[in-house]
């Protein structure tokens, strides 16, 4: 499984409104719900999961990147947004810097090893600063899709 297969061009926001951490994962879970991956009848028990674990900690884990994260019953699959800030964003994030990157994920409740290894693959991907760097020129939410799909460029 890579990436790319969590995330499709319409789940993916190339630039952010959002200028700090609660308001970017409310803008990726809104997301979410109009392109039907989370009914809208569960957007608020959703976000109120979302903000739970944010507050245990923020998930600006530095670099630029947040992956706020959360386990709900209202999802039966994995559900994944991506969105880009260029400008950065406040995120509380453990480095302090600006987040520019920020990917989003629910898992469904008792699946702890998918949301361990989900997790845990963003974070790895994202540690590339090749990487990071392809996302922050990538000018479409095609071509950001593509950077998930491992299809770098130059890598195609």
């Amino acid at each position: 499984m890579t990436l790319g297969n969590l995330l499709s061009a319409d789940t993916i926001l190339p630039e952010m409104l959002s200028s700090e951490r609660y308001a970017a994962i409310a803008e990726l879970v809104s997301l979410l719900v109009q392109r039907g991956r989370i009914a809208a009848t569960d957007q608020e028990n959703i976000l109120g999961a979302l903000r739970q674990r944010e507050e245990t900690m923020s998930t600006g884990i530095g670099f630029g990147i947040a992956i706020p994260h959360a386990s709900s019953d209202r999802v039966d699959k994995v559900v994944a947004a991506f969105g880009r800030s260029s400008r950065g964003m406040e995120f509380e994030a453990l480095d302090n810097a600006p987040v520019k990157f920020v990917v989003l994920f629910v898992v469904p409740k008792d699946q702890f090893q998918t949301h361990l290894r989900t997790l845990a693959a963003i974070a790895k991907f994202l540690n590339d600063r090749n990487i990071r760097d392809s996302l922050g020129t990538a000018s479409t939410a095609e071509d950001i899709l593509k950077i998930f799909e491992g299809n770098t460029p130059g890598k195609a």
